[in-house]
């Protein structure tokens, strides 16, 4: 389907479960890109779940969302359980903002949802020249280290520079393998790869419904849980959202919101080396990018060259949509 054809049906979708224009069309940005960048886990798989969830009153389709200004660099968010789309997408723009302003801005959210890709926001900042850090915590799908339940969310981990060109977007899950793509494998009835996850009886499992059951295994053993842990306090205890697995899985839990945390933390460069920094950004990539390869590999990318790549080539194509989803999207666009 043409990418345009696309957002016109999800705006119609998302207008039709009472969410304003102006909410509609960021929601069905986000939602096209993620396809765009090839990041399927995040796109279409999900739309069903979020209509489910303003259906039953879970996610606040016209939300009160309150802005309080803590200092020139510092907000706190009420998301008033919007769509996370919408309040993460207030929340970098007033963080931008903020940083415009004094050289740093600090916002925090609370009361929000599963916002779609961290690198989504970590882009428009670093669109305005500046550094960025995003967190967010999630539902239970990791557990701590030493422990054999879920506790903590997969808590991606974000960081964005400019360049002078593509963007430098780091944006990694503290586990092996995103959930979203788990979720995707599950409800297309794909295996995923082996020893990602483990099954209830804490077993490595390939079938993505056993390892929605079970845990995923984070990225590099206590390391990654740790990393999880920090996420969790920063989006979590930080900025009054849920913690300590308290996050509402958004597929499988409707007993109430999701209350996510998201935090924000957009930095002005030129603080400490004025305008010197696009250019020793440049200097710093070109000696990375000059050593010697490895064995099967005739480029050094940094993070979000690929991403890039993989959006520059998608962008003029059609998106592609399984069966499974289209056949869902069909049944929300019906809805009146």
């Amino acid at each position: 389907m043409k990418k345009d054809l696309l957002k016109i049906k999800l705006k119609k979708i998302f207008k039709n479960h009472k969410l304003s224009k102006k909410h509609s069309e960021i929601c069905s940005n986000y939602i096209v890109n993620a396809e765009l960048f090839g990041a399927s886990g995040h796109g279409l798989a999900r739309l069903k779940m979020y209509c489910d969830r303003i259906n039953k009153k879970l996610i606040n389709p016209k939300p009160k969302i309150k802005i309080k200004k803590i200092s020139s660099s510092i907000s706190h968010i009420d998301a008033d359980n919007s769509i996370g789309f919408v309040s993460a997408d207030i929340a970098i723009k007033k963080a931008i903002e903020n940083a415009q302003k004094t050289g740093i801005g600090l916002v925090g959210v609370k009361k929000s949802g599963h916002y779609g890709l961290s690198s989504f926001y970590a882009e428009q900042a670093v669109k305005k020249n500046l550094i960025v850090f995003c967190f967010t915590n999630a539902p239970p799908a990791l557990a701590p280290y030493g422990s054999r339940k879920s506790l903590f969310g997969t808590n991606p981990i974000c960081f964005g520079a400019p360049t002078g060109k593509t963007p430098f977007i780091f944006d990694a899950s503290t586990t092996i393998m995103n959930r979203g793509k788990i979720r995707r494998a599950s409800k297309l009835g794909l295996k995923i790869p082996y020893g990602v996850a483990l099954n209830k009886n804490g077993k490595i499992t390939t079938n993505a419904k056993e390892a929605l059951k079970g845990t995923q295994l984070p990225i590099g053993g206590f390391k990654g849980s740790g990393l999880a842990w920090m996420v969790d306090i920063l989006s979590g205890i930080f900025t009054g959202g849920s913690h300590s697995g308290k996050t509402k899985d958004p597929f499988d839990d409707f007993s109430g919101p999701q209350n996510m945390g998201h935090l924000f933390i957009t930095i002005n460069p030129k603080i400490f080396i004025g305008s010197k920094f696009i250019s020793e950004m440049k200097k710093n990539i070109q000696i990375v990018k000059r050593l010697p390869k490895a064995k099967g590999f005739n480029e050094i990318l940094y993070p979000g060259e690929r991403k890039s790549k993989t959006f520059k080539k998608n962008n003029n194509k059609d998106i592609k949509i399984a069966p499974k989803i289209l056949k869902e999207m069909e049944q929300l666009y019906a809805v009146k």
